[in-house]
């Protein structure tokens, strides 16, 4: 992990599905979990995929949060 890519999660967004237009970091953990069942897609994308999933499921998202704040106006 680099630390630009806990900014990512915040700014890239799901490019398909249900949640397409979602930010990574908004997802829902229920579908994260189905990602790390089913498979992560390949590439940039799968890569932060994994990484949300693994701060949701340790419950670590408050690392997002300073994140978050320096967004909002």
């Amino acid at each position: 992990m680099r630390p630009e890519d806990l900014e990512r999660l915040l700014t890239q967004t799901m490019p398909y599905g249900k949640y397409k237009g979602r930010a990574i970091a908004d997802l829902p953990g229920d579908y994260l979990n189905w990602f790390a069942r089913s498979g992560f897609p390949r590439g940039d994308l799968g890569q932060l995929l994994e990484l949300m999933h693994e701060i949701d499921h340790n419950g670590l998202s408050a690392l997002l949060d300073p994140l978050r704040r320096k967004r909002q106006p």
